[in-house]
C-alpha cells in the first residue's frame, strides 16, 4: 500500500491532527492517482482527505490500547 504512511497508533503518544492529516492526503493521492489535482477535481480531492481524515481520527480515537488481533 502506501509505504509513507507511518502508524499512528503508538502506545506513548496520541497522534496529532497533522500527523492524520498528511497520512490521509497520501492515502487519496494513491488512490486518486493525482499528487496534486486539477482545479476541476481540487474541491471533490480535499474533501476526501478530510473525510479519510476525520475517519483515521475517529477509528485511532476508538481503539481500545493493548487490544490485539
Amino acid at each position: 500500500m502506501c509505504r509513507s504512511i507511518k502508524t499512528l497508533r503508538r502506545k506513548d503518544e496520541t497522534a496529532t491532527a497533522e500527523e492524520i492529516r498528511a497520512a490521509a492526503l497520501q492515502f487519496v493521492r494513491k488512490v486518486s492517482g493525482y499528487r496534486t489535482p486539477s482545479k476541476a477535481n481540487e474541491e471533490v480531492f480535499e474533501a476526501a482527505v478530510d473525510d479519510v481524515a476525520e475517519a483515521s481520527g475517529r477509528l485511532l480515537k476508538s481503539l481500545r490500547p493493548g487490544a490485539r488481533a
